[in-house]
């Protein structure tokens, strides 16, 4: 039997790419998306590519009985790949609380869900930006580089997010974590 992952944020640039990816290698994905940046014919283009339509929930994961709504009516996810979030970071500077609500609710919304529906694991999708301006001496970046103070909310979000996760599994749930911190990804599929 194929494994169900749901992909948050999954019609995005890295959600569908990593969609495309999933479905490439038979595992079976479900896509939760609020659209708020992005298309809903990006679904097209995964079918175009996969030749399957992932299954699809317009979904604010804000709303946690909606989020549950999700893992009830696909009882057999495994996993979870969290890309949504809202993402600009001069846009976060100007509305800094919807950033805090949006990236940080939603979060521990799934978070909290994960245990009651088995789900066993989550790649939280975080940035670079959780090292704020790092020093000429802290260069190159590594995984070790210390954590400076970030510099936006955007930035906030995804250091208090990587924290909340590790108090998390410190706390003794039965889940594992990978955190992903990106560096301006971008690329192209032969697709495009």
């Amino acid at each position: 039997m194929k494994q169900t992952i749901l992909v948050t944020g999954g019609t995005g640039f890295i959600g569908s790419h990593t969609t495309v990816e999933l479905q490439q290698a038979g595992y079976n994905v479900v896509i939760v998306d609020d659209l708020s940046n992005s298309k809903i014919e990006v679904l097209d283009g995964i079918e175009k590519i996969t030749g399957i339509r992932p299954a699809f929930e317009q979904v604010d994961l804000r709303d946690k009985a909606a989020t549950e709504a999700v893992f009830q009516k696909y009882p057999d996810i495994e996993g979870i790949i969290h890309f949504a979030a809202s993402k600009a970071v001069g846009e976060s500077v100007q509305k800094p609380l919807m950033y805090y609500r949006n990236n940080i609710v939603s979060l521990i919304n799934l978070l909290e869900l994960m245990p009651k529906y088995q789900v066993k694991g989550i790649i939280f999708s975080s940035s670079c930006t959780v090292y704020g301006q790092p020093k000429p001496e802290n260069l190159p970046v590594t995984e070790e580089a210390p954590h400076q103070k970030a510099t936006s909310p955007y930035g906030n979000t995804k250091e208090i997010n990587e924290q909340i996760i590790a108090d998390y599994i410190h706390s003794g749930v039965a889940i594992k974590s990978i955190v992903l911190r990106y560096f301006n990804p971008i690329g192209a599929h032969p697709s495009a």
